[in-house]
C-alpha cells in the first residue's frame, strides 16, 4: 500500500473480529488439519480433471467466444492509457494528480481482483502488448519475429515483481510526478525492448503484470474445458493446470512474501522500530522485504526436500518437487490480496474516479465525478476483519487440497501422505503468520 494514497488497508484490528483472535487462530489451524486428515483418508487419488466443469448457457458461452468483450475491454484500456499518459506527462505534480491510484489501486490491486474473478485479463487489454502489434504491422514484418530465442521462463517476472513491491512499499517520493515518469517510461523501454529482441514471449513470460494476473487467474471460476467450451469450475481446476517451470517459485515468493510483508510493515512496532532504528530505513525495509521473498521461497524448499526424503525420493527431486508443488501457494496469495487490499480497492478504487475527472488538475469536471463521495459501507470495521480472517483461511484451505491433488498426482498414494506432512506444516506457519500479522495490535 502507499501510505501517501490511503491509511493502512488492514482497517479495524483484533477487536473488530466477530470471534476471540485466540478462538479464531485454533478453528483455522483446526481446519486444516482436519482437511489434511479428511483428504488424507477420502481423496485417495487424482480428481480433477480437465473435462470437469458446469457448462454455461449457450447464450453466454456465445458472447464470451465473440470476441466482442475483448475489442471492448481492449477499447477501454486504450483511453484510461492515453488519459492516464496525458496526467502523468500534463498533469499537476500534486495529490490531485490521478497517476497514483492508477498504477498502485488500479493497476495492481485491481488487476489482481478482475483476474480472480474473469481470469488473464492483462493478456486482453496489456497495452504494450497492442503497442508491439501495431508496430509490427506498421513494419509489416510477421508478429512472431524474434532475434534471440527465450530461455528465462518466468524470472524476469519475479525480479519485475518484486521491483514493483519495492516501489510500492519502499521507495521515497514514489507518488511524485517525476518517480512516477521515470518508473513509467523505464517499464515502457524494457518491455519493448524485450519484445523486440524476444518477441512476443516476452509478454507471455518476462512481463510482471502479466504473470501477475495470469497466476491470479488460474483462481477464476471462469474456464475452458478440454474440449474448448466455457464452464464454471474450482480455483483448484486452474491451479492444477499449471504445471512447475523455471523461476515459478520465485515468482509465487515475490506474490506471497509481498503482500505479508506489506501488512507486516503496517505493524506500529515495526514502524517504531524502523524510525529508530541507526540502519536507514529505506535499507531496513528493503533488506526485510527481501528476507519475506526468500523466507517463503525457502521453507517451500526445505518443506518439499523433507517430503521427497519421506517419500524415499532421492534430494535431487526435491528442486522439481518444489516446482512442481509452488502452485499450490496460489490461493494462499490470493488469500491474502483479498485481505490485505480489500479496503484499499473498495475505498481508494473509488475515488480515483474523483481524480480522473481532472487529469491535467485545470479544475475540469469531464466525467462529471468531481463531487463523488466514496462509499464506505463495505469497509466498516467488523465486515473488513471478517473478510480479513475468511479469506486467509478460505485460501490456505484451498492450498492443502490443490498440495494434496498435486502429490497424489505425482507421488504414490502412501508416499503423497507422508510427504505432505511438512508442507502442511508450512501452511499451519503461514496461517497463523497471515493472521497474526494482520491482526496483531
Amino acid at each position: 500500500m502507499v501510505v501517501a494514497l490511503a491509511p493502512a488497508h488492514g482497517v479495524g484490528s483484533r477487536g473488530d473480529l466477530p470471534l476471540p483472535f485466540a478462538a479464531l487462530v485454533i478453528g483455522a489451524v483446526a481446519a486444516l488439519l482436519i482437511s489434511f486428515v479428511a483428504i488424507g483418508t477420502l481423496w485417495r487419488e487424482p480428481r480433477l480433471r480437465d473435462t470437469d466443469g458446469l457448462l454455461l448457457p449457450p447464450p453466454v458461452a456465445a458472447v464470451l467466444d465473440s470476441g466482442w468483450p475483448r475489442v471492448g475491454a481492449r477499447v477501454l484500456a486504450a483511453v484510461l492509457t492515453v488519459w492516464t499518459v496525458a496526467a502523468l506527462v500534463l498533469g499537476p505534480d500534486s495529490a490531485r494528480n490521478p497517476v497514483p491510484h492508477v498504477v498502485y489501486v488500479w493497476l495492481w490491486v485491481g488487476l489482481a481482483f478482475a483476474s480472480m474473478l474473469l481470469g488473464p485479463v492483462w493478456r486482453v487489454i496489456n497495452p504494450l502488448r497492442a503497442l508491439h502489434s501495431g508496430l509490427l504491422r506498421l513494419a509489416r514484418v510477421s508478429p512472431d519475429l524474434a532475434a534471440l530465442p527465450y530461455r528465462w521462463g518466468l524470472w524476469p517476472a519475479a525480479v519485475g515483481l518484486g521491483t514493483f513491491t519495492w516501489v510500492e512499499l519502499v521507495a521515497e517520493e514514489n507518488t511524485s510526478l517525476s518517480f512516477l515518469q521515470l518508473l513509467v517510461a523505464g517499464f515502457v523501454a524494457v518491455s519493448l525492448l524485450g519484445a523486440a529482441v524476444f518477441g512476443r514471449v516476452w509478454f507471455d513470460r518476462a512481463d510482471p503484470f502479466e504473470a501477475w494476473s495470469r497466476l491470479l487467474g488460474l483462481l477464476s471460476p471462469l474456464g475452458r474445458r478440454a474440449d474448448g467450451r466455457w464452464v464454471l469450475r474450482t480455483p483448484l481446476h486452474g491451479v492444477n493446470s499449471l504445471r512447475g517451470q523455471r523461476g515459478l517459485v520465485p515468482t509465487v515468493a515475490v506474490m506471497l512474501g509481498g503482500t505479508a510483508y506489506d501488512g507486516f510493515s503496517a505493524n506500529l512496532s515495526w514502524a517504531t522500530f524502523v524510525q529508530t532504528s541507526p540502519v536507514p530505513s529505506s535499507l531496513l525495509k528493503t533488506a526485510t522485504m527481501l528476507g519475506f521473498f526468500g523466507l517463503v521461497a525457502l521453507t517451500l524448499w526445505v518443506a518439499s526436500l523433507v517430503s521427497v526424503r519421506l517419500a524415499g525420493e532421492a534430494v535431487r527431486e526435491s528442486f522439481t518437487f518444489v516446482s512442481d508443488i509452488a502452485p499450490s501457494l496460489l490461493p494462499i496469495a490470493g488469500g491474502y490480496v483479498v485481505a490485505h487490499y480489500w479496503s484499499l480497492w473498495v475505498y481508494q478504487g473509488q475515488y480515483a474516479w474523483r481524480l480522473l475527472t481532472d487529469p491535467l488538475g485545470t479544475g475540469a469536471d469531464l466525467l462529471g465525478t468531481a463531487e463523488l463521495t466514496p462509499n464506505d459501507a463495505l469497509i466498516q470495521p467488523t465486515l473488513v476483519a471478517t473478510i480479513q480472517a475468511v479469506s486467509i483461511v478460505v485460501g490456505h484451505l484451498l492450498g492443502v487440497l490443490a498440495a494434496h491433488e498435486r502429490a497424489v498426482t505425482v507421488l504414490d498414494r502412501r508416499a503423497a501422505v507422508i510427504g505432505q506432512v511438512p508442507l502442511m506444516v508450512v501452511m499451519v506457519i503461514y496461517t497463523l503468520g497471515g493472521l497474526t500479522i494482520l491482526f496483531a495490535p
